[in-house]
């Protein structure tokens, strides 16, 4: 991921001046990466190690997600519907 791409996303998904690691930007993050390696693996579906660490992410993302969830149900709502997570 490219440091511009990244940089906005901390911004857009920042919940305080100089945030990096809430969970609101880890999820959108960690989102970022899975679509590009959604993109990866439709063109090389054979790639089972990437397959591997997109389950990995995912998992990773869906602990957030979770723990989010229990801490703040709002701003979880409000993440989810802004990355257009669960339809």
């Amino acid at each position: 991921m490219e440091k511009e791409l990244k940089t906005s996303i901390i911004e857009t998904y920042k919940t305080h001046d100089g945030d990096t690691g809430s969970a609101e930007v880890q999820v959108a993050l960690l989102t970022e990466r899975i679509n590009h390696l959604n993109e990866h693996l439709k063109v090389n579906h054979k790639d089972n190690h990437s397959r591997r660490g997109l389950m990995k992410m995912v998992g990773r993302r869906k602990g957030l997600l979770d723990y989010l969830k229990s801490k703040d149900i709002e701003a979880y709502r409000a993440l989810i519907a802004k990355l257009g997570l669960r339809k």
